[in-house]
């Protein structure tokens, strides 16, 4: 499986700050420029062009006028990025007022999304309000109206607004329009840290598990339609204060009838037999009944989809695979107090039943309310709903050694006085280490941290190594010296912090992460290295080295792409190649003796249908990919049903060459995919270490104030219906980096590669 492009949220707020124009949007119809060409005055970022999208004016079904804007992608299936397309305005007109981006959207395509985005830059650098529409994403395909409202400061540079497309398909826009509704409201002051224990916590954990009840197994239309974000902030501040079972039952129960008519909030003391609202509607309808059918976490009408399932009554009894309303789902949720929730629910043509009444919960913020990870009542709501996800959907929970009921008052207890929204960055991403996820990990703005350390280091035999040094470094640093200490501190110290931090399935998975972490610096401020000098293992010196950009870090020693090591014996890195490159090679590969292929690392550019059809002589498969099906809380019940997944058919030429296949812990997702085909198949020698332990497709959310939490959402067995999560891909030769091969450079992993294909 392929891992998505990483957080479509920094990669805005990156977005280059164009000239903003005082005339507010320009062209905002679409009706300017050439016909056949993209709409004028609308840019497109030369990442999304590079990635495959394209722009264009169109004439089909506007929403106005004569033409509207089409943005889609051209390259098939191998998506790799997100479309993006924008305007800059200058934002003076606007200072100090609030305004409201609207436009008319529709989506061409299954199981992708659009989301309209307005940024708003201030001078000096500092962020404005943003909004990408992460947590409301369009998906329709019939014309409907969107908007977003925000404040522009006093110091407003500039309004940027957008659209974007994230998926396969392609985005139709039209009718865009900025405008002023009123004054700023009065900046609104964040809720500073403070300490949550005792009753205050149990509250909150209380609360935290009864909305993930509603949210994710309530059918009713109001808890479907509901504005979840907010309503986790809301709920926070509305509920920690309880001083009794009581008081706290009383304020769940008012809190959630709004979305929630037939739930049932308790002092645990208190039985509750008879739940309003679940008896059988009389009349001669039609009725039917709601329950929800989840496969994975659904967030689109793709692979992991919610549905609430609908059945029309007839006769007396329920259609089958239907809960009966009455027999409702019972839990403690803590602090004394417990809930009865019916799963399912009756409906009438005009929704469900009963009708609930009251004000929405969200509703309940302040209207001047920012979600910011500055702001304690975000940063615990963001750790109730991710919470939430991972109880409810995540798929390995039974091979993970993960006490994950604990992980949620941990982490309320530390987001609530976490100093400011990077501090609770590395909240959030201490709760998803508890996952043991390779794929797991936590996005946000303020960890930008741009700058490298400009030479290679590896983890070996417990020791810090450097392993390449770029020409600027050469007589201060040598491959196979050890780094002691980094600004005064013990490297394995720093090594631990940052894995502590890093969600891995396997210790390869997390050791290669935390190699990457602890080179990342914001400053060019030199770094303090303590050194151990290879030459003279008593001898010690003190090297400054200076942060400096990635590109300067020097690139690891390998052949060349494609190339004849030796006489009949050829290389082919499956990390650098693309399919052309491949089909390039294949005259020469048809010829070797021997050939070595590389997956250390990950094959991003070189499609499976692509090579693998020229190593096997019978028809081939992946392994057994399935996603969960969730009908119950608290995964119970959950089953994973197998899906269809890759079908190799034999090609010519085959390549009769023996081979070898170089492997280590970088290799995660879709290059296990790859791997897991040649380990079954026995296509060739594995040759190094094993690979990450982590594959399944990724689903990824957003979370209130800007954090992108990335995961698995499917379970992966290999092809004998063994576990893979954990385990990887295993050497059938293993081979390990040493300090004096370092020293040497010496490939030792590729030259035992060669022995076994010579």
């Amino acid at each position: 499986m392929r891992i998505l492009a990483t957080s479509v949220l920094l990669v805005l707020l990156l977005v280059p700050v164009l000239a903003g124009d005082a005339e507010g949007i320009r062209n905002p119809g679409f009706e300017e420029g050439a016909a056949d060409g993209p709409p004028a005055r609308w840019f497109m970022p030369p990442t999304s062009r590079n990635a495959g999208f394209e722009l264009l004016s169109s004439t089909d079904e506007p929403f106005e006028g004569q033409r509207c804007l089409f943005l889609r992608y051209t390259k098939g299936t191998r998506l790799r990025g997100f479309g993006n397309v924008m305007q800059s305005i200058d934002a003076a007109p606007y200072r100090g007022k609030r305004v409201r981006l609207k436009a008319a959207v529709r989506i061409q395509g299954a199981g992708i999304r659009a989301q309209m985005w307005m940024r708003v830059d201030r001078e000096g650098g500092e962020r404005g309000f943003f909004d990408n529409m992460g947590n409301r994403p369009i998906r329709t395909s019939k014309w409907e109206e969107f908007e977003i409202e925000g404040d522009v400061h006093d110091d407003a540079s500039s309004i940027n607004v957008g659209l974007m497309l994230l998926g396969g398909g392609g985005v139709y826009a039209d009718a865009f329009s900025l405008e002023t509704v009123g004054g700023a409201l009065p900046p609104y002051e964040p809720e500073a840290p403070s300490a949550l224990r005792g009753r205050a916590l149990d509250n909150v954990v209380a609360f935290a598990k009864l909305l993930g009840y509603v949210r994710h197994f309530h059918p009713s239309d109001e808890a479907a339609e509901a504005e979840w974000d907010p309503t986790a902030i809301a709920g926070v501040r509305e509920v920690e204060g309880a001083k009794s079972a009581k008081e706290l039952a009383d304020r769940l129960q008012a809190f959630f009838r709004p979305v929630a008519p037939t739930l049932v909030v308790h002092p645990k003391s208190n039985r509750v037999r008879a739940l309003p609202g679940t008896e059988r509607p009389e009349g001669d309808g039609p009725f039917s009944v709601r329950q929800w059918r989840h496969s994975g976490f659904g967030q689109s009408e793709g692979l992991y989809r919610s549905d609430r399932r609908q059945e029309m009554l007839a006769g007396s009894g329920l259609p089958a695979d239907f809960v009966d309303p009455k027999d409702a789902f019972r839990a403690d949720l803590g602090g004394g107090v417990a809930c009865v929730l019916p799963l399912a629910v009756y409906a009438e043509e005009g929704g469900t039943l009963p009708r609930a009444t009251g004000t929405p919960p969200w509703e309940q913020l302040p209207k001047n309310h920012v979600a910011s990870g500055n702001d304690r009542a975000t940063r615990l709501a963001d750790v109730i709903l991710a919470w939430n996800v991972f109880q409810h959907f995540y798929p390995y929970f039974d091979v993970v050694e993960a006490d994950w009921e604990s992980e949620l008052p941990k982490a309320l207890s530390a987001a609530a006085q976490d100093e400011d929204e990077r501090a609770f960055l590395d909240t959030l991403r201490r709760m998803v280490a508890a996952l043991h996820d390779g794929h797991g990990n936590v996005f946000h703005a303020s960890d930008s941290r741009p700058l490298r350390l400009p030479f290679r280091w590896d983890w070996i035999d417990g020791e810090l190594v450097v392993t390449q040094v770029g020409k600027s470094l050469e007589g201060a640093l040598a491959p196979g010296d050890v780094v002691e200490t980094i600004d005064g501190r013990k490297a394995s110290a720093v090594f631990a912090e940052a894995e502590a931090l890093i969600s891995g399935a396997t210790p390869q998975w997390r050791r290669f992460r935390a190699l990457r972490e602890i080179a990342r610096f914001e400053a060019t401020e030199p770094v303090k290295l303590r050194i151990r000098v290879l030459a003279s293992e008593d001898a010690r010196r003190t090297v400054r080295v200076s942060p400096a950009p990635v590109s300067e870090t020097p690139a690891e020693q390998r052949p060349d792409k494609v190339a004849e090591l030796e006489d009949g014996i050829w290389y082919v890195d499956l990390g650098r190649i693309d399919d052309g490159d491949f089909r390039g090679a294949l005259a020469d590969l048809e010829q070797a003796e021997g050939i070595v292929f590389d997956m250390r690392g990950y094959p991003s550019k070189l499609g499976f249908g692509t090579w693998f059809p020229h190593l096997m002589k019978e028809r081939g498969t992946s392994a057994q990919w399935r996603v969960p099906v969730v009908t119950l809380p608290d995964r119970k019940d959950m089953v994973c049903p197998l899906r269809p997944g890759w079908r190799i058919e034999p090609k010519a030429p085959y390549l009769e060459a023996k081979r070898a296949f170089l492997l280590d812990g970088r290799a995660i997702s879709y290059a296990e995919s790859c791997m897991g085909i040649v380990e079954h198949y026995a296509l060739g020698e594995i040759v190094g270490g094993a690979s990450a332990g982590t594959n399944g497709n990724v689903n990824p959310f957003t979370l209130p104030g800007g954090y992108r939490v990335m995961w698995t959402g499917m379970q992966v067995l290999k092809h004998d219906g063994s576990q893979h999560h954990g385990v990887g891909i295993l050497p059938t030769i293993p081979v390990s980096k040493t300090r004096a091969s370092v020293a040497a450079g010496r490939d030792e992993i590729l030259e035992r590669a060669v022995e076994a294909v010579r």
